[in-house]
């Protein structure tokens, strides 16, 4: 895979998770109309940064 498409590859990836990210937020505990997020769902966001950093990473030691 070329630099270039790689880089447009991930600019999709992270495109389509920003686009849908408003979904992955609930109302919750009875207050209408107010979204909000877990503690604990960053880690989900943090895992899949870290895996896109290392597959960048690998891909520029060659």
């Amino acid at each position: 895979m070329t630099r270039t498409k790689l880089i447009q590859t991930l600019a999709l990836m992270l495109g389509t998770a920003l686009n849908h990210a408003p979904a992955l937020a609930h109302e919750g505990h009875g207050l209408p109309g107010f979204s909000h997020w877990h503690g604990t769902d960053l880690f989900g966001f943090v895992a899949v940064g870290l895996l896109v950093a290392g597959v960048v990473w690998m891909r520029g030691r060659k």
